[in-house]
């Protein structure tokens, strides 16, 4: 292994290369911006098709969407480590330790990156979809982390596998993300226990459903808001 600076790191690339097919034009340039992939139409009345792979914050996404999501459809594709493997190495790239992490990702992991984007996820050029993967997690010995990780640096991040992939474009795809199990009448806190995440991640999810009107505010419990479902949507 070589330790170095990388223009593009093995995540993206990898899930680039997956999501690839003949005929795709990489790194193009639309309106002045860069696209991942520009996935031409056989349709001459229907726009090419951008694919953006974004590892990293959605919110970085917004200037882009703002000059291309009126002309052509857009696909925004951020994965979410379903399984993760640890690696750990040395400055040289040493490989030191290798340890499965015990947390599990899910497509409620999604939430925390839209919240910088509800007003637009009901676009009719928006598709969001969240890829379940299992990657290695690159810790580099370089003194230069997070405390939290004792000062190890997230070196890079690399594909394994494409578990699964779940495309959300419609209010009726994230109203199937509420389980039948959550009662009619919900706060964050029953949300959080029935969809096994913490509260605060309940709490964003239930923002970006609210902005799309798939849930709505029906009361309150002491200091909670009470949600349903919106009847346009049961």
């Amino acid at each position: 292994m070589t330790i170095g600076t990388m223009a593009e790191k093995s995540l993206h690339a990898a899930l680039k290369m997956h999501y690839a097919r003949p005929g795709d034009r990489l790194e193009c340039t639309l309106a002045g911006s860069v696209i991942d992939i520009l996935r031409p139409s056989n349709d001459p009345d229907v726009p090419d098709e951008c694919i953006e792979i974004q590892t990293r914050s959605l919110g970085a996404l917004k200037p882009k969407l703002a000059k291309l999501l009126d002309r052509c459809p857009i696909r925004i594709v951020h994965p979410i480590p379903y399984e993760r493997t640890i690696v750990r190495v040395d400055a040289d790239g040493a490989i030191l330790s290798r340890r499965k992490s015990p947390k599990r990702g899910t497509i409620y992991h999604l939430f925390p990156e839209l919240v910088s984007l509800p007003h637009l996820l009901l676009h009719p050029h928006l598709t969001v979809e969240a890829a379940l993967i299992r990657e290695e997690e690159i810790l580099l010995d370089d003194g230069q982390g997070s405390w939290r990780r004792k000062h190890w640096s997230i070196y890079d991040r690399r594909l394994v596998e494409v578990v699964q992939t779940i495309r959300l474009t419609s209010a009726a795809d994230f109203a199937a993300l509420l389980p039948d199990s959550l009662p009619p009448i919900f706060d964050t806190l029953m949300l959080a226990e029935t969809i096994h995440q913490p509260r605060r991640l309940a709490q964003k999810m239930v923002y970006c459903l609210r902005e799309i009107g798939v849930v709505e505010i029906t009361g309150k419990q002491g200091r909670a808001l009470l949600y349903a479902r919106s009847a346009s949507i049961r």
